[in-house]
C-alpha cells in the first residue's frame, strides 16, 4: 500500500475538527537519518508536559534515502507527516540536525550537530563541496533562525565562514555529554544490564563509520578481543555507528557479528545504549568517531586503532584525543595493552579533550530550553530542567540466547 500524500496531523487547519488540543505551537522534526534522529530526540524531553505544543516528525523525500530511517521514525510513536505535505505547510518550530532540504519548510529552523562538533572526516563525502557559507544561505538569506553550537569555538569559527550567519549561532552546550554525566551514579546499574559481574573489567569496542574505522579497517580485531580476553575476567561489548547498520542492514550487521554474539559479544542496537555502556566502561577501544571522543571526555582510557589516522583533520579534538592516547598495536598481545591502559591511567588526562567538547557543562538543557521557546514565541514553562540520566542499555538479543537450553 502506497503511503499517503497527507495525514490528519493537528496543528494543521485541515485536521481542526478532529482535534482535541487546539491551538498549540508545531514542532517539526526533520529526520533525514538515524544518527541525526537519535541527537533530536535528545532535546525532545524539553518540551514535555507543555500542552502548548504539538510534535510532528518527518523524513525528507530523497534519491538516496538512508534505508531503515521511516521504520526508526516511526517507531518513535509520534505523528509522522509526509514531506510533501511539510512543503504545503507552516511549523512554529523546526528542528534539524542537517541543513539538507530545510530551506524548504516554512518556518524557523534550528540546525543542532549530531555528533562533536570539532571531530569531522577529511574523507567525509560532502567535504569538499559544501562548503559551510553554502548550507547556511540559499538566495542570498540565511537559512536557520538559530545553529546550535556546542562550544564557543564553533560559533567563532560559524561566524567567520560566514558572517551573515554570525548572529544565528548560539552557544548551548552539548546536551549528550551532560546526560552522561548525569547518568554516573547509575554505573552500576548499566553495568548489570550489560552482563558485567563479579568485578569483570568491561571492554567496549567503539566503531564510526568509513574505511578508516575501527570495523572498516579492523573487522578481526573484534573476534581477536573476544578471544584473547579471558571470558572470567572481562566483559566485551560493541557499538557501531548507525550508518553501519543503515548501509549494510540490520541482518547484515548482525549475520557478520553472529558467532561472535554466540562466543560472547554483547552488542548495542544503532539507536541508543553507547552512552549507558560509556559510563559503564572501564576500558573503550575506538577510532575517531564521537563516541570514542565522549569515552575521554567521560575519562574512560581510550585505546585508538592506528589505521584511523588518515581520516583525522590536523588540529580536530580526535588529533588531539589520538596525542594523548596510546595506540593499539595489532602486532602485540591485547590484554597487556588494556591492562597498561588501565593501571597507566593518570587522573584526568582528557581534560583537553572535554574542554572542546563543551564550552557550558551542565547547562545544556536550560540553553536549548530558553532558544526553542524564544523561536516558538512562548514563555518557558515553570517546571524544572532536571537533567536526565541515560536509560538502561538493552542489548541486541541473538537467535542462539532466544532457543534457550535444550
Amino acid at each position: 500500500m502506497e503511503a499517503p500524500s497527507w495525514v490528519k496531523a493537528a496543528g494543521n487547519p485541515a485536521a481542526d475538527k478532529w482535534v482535541t488540543v487546539s491551538g498549540a505551537r508545531t514542532v517539526l522534526v526533520v529526520v533525514p537519518h538515524m544518527t541525526a534522529g537519535t541527537r533530536l530526540v535528545d532535546l525532545l524531553p524539553l518540551l514535555e508536559s507543555d500542552h502548548r505544543v504539538q510534535v510532528h516528525f518527518t523524513v525528507p523525500d530523497s534519491a538516496d534515502e538512508w534505508p531503515g530511517v521511516r521504520d526508526y521514525v516511526r517507531g518513535l510513536g509520534g505523528v509522522v507527516v509526509p514531506w510533501s505535505q511539510v512543503l504545503r505547510s507552516r511549523y512554529d518550530l523546526v528542528l534539524a540536525s542537517s541543513y539538507a532540504e530545510v530551506d524548504k519548510i516554512n518556518g524557523q529552523v534550528m540546525v543542532v550537530s549530531h555528533g562533536v562538533g570539532g571531530g569531522r572526516s577529511k574523507y567525509h563525502p560532502w567535504a569538499k563541496d559544501a562548503q559551510m557559507r553554502d548550507k547556511l544561505m540559499r538566495d542570498g538569506r540565511v537559512v536557520p533562525a538559530a545553529v546550535a553550537c556546542s562550544h564557543d569555538d564553533d560559533a567563532r569559527r560559524l561566524g567567520e565562514a560566514c558572517p551573515e550567519a554570525a548572529g544565528r549561532a548560539v552557544v548551548t552546550g552539548d546536551p549528550c555529554y551532560d546526560r552522561m554525566c548525569a547518568s554516573v551514579s547509575f554505573r552500576d546499574k548499566y553495568r548489570n544490564a550489560l552482563g558485567v559481574e563479579d568485578g569483570r573489567t568491561l571492554v567496549v569496542l567503539s566503531s564510526t563509520w568509513s574505511q578508516y574505522s575501527l570495523f572498516g579497517a579492523e573487522p578481526d580485531l573484534f573476534a581477536r578481543v573476544l578471544w584473547e580476553l579471558p571470558a572470567s575476567r572481562y566483559r566485551v561489548v560493541a557499538a557501531l555507528h548507525p550508518n553501519i547498520w543503515s548501509v549494510h542492514g540490520s541482518w547484515q550487521v548482525r549475520a557478520w557479528l553472529a558467532d561472535l554474539r554466540k562466543g560472547g559479544l554483547g552488542l548495542l542496537p544503532p539507536e541508543d545504549g553507547w552512552r549507558a555502556a560509556l559510563v559503564a566502561a572501564d576500558v573503550v577501544i575506538g577510532d575517531h568517531g564521537s563516541v570514542t571522543q565522549y569515552a575521554a571526555a567521560m575519562d574512560v582510557p581510550v585505546l585508538m586503532n592506528a589505521a584511523s589516522e588518515p581520516d583525522v583533520p590536523p588540529g580536530s579534538i580526535p588529533d588531539l584525543l589520538r596525542s594523548l592516547s596510546d595506540t593499539l598495536l595489532l602486532d602485540r598481545r591485547l590484554e597487556p595493552q588494556i591492562e597498561n591502559a588501565l593501571h597507566g591511567h593518570t587522573p584526568d588526562p582528557y581534560a583537553l579533550i572535554r574542554e572542546k567538547i563543551t564550552s557550558c557543562p551542565g547547562e545544556a538543557g536550560a540553553r536549548f530550553r530558553s532558544v526553542m521557546y524564544r523561536l516558538l514565541g512562548l514563555p518557558e514553562p515553570a517546571r524544572g530542567l532536571p537533567v536526565s540520566p541515560v536509560p538502561l542499555p538493552i542489548l541486541e538479543e541473538s537467535q542462539f540466547s532466544r532457543l534457550g537450553k535444550p
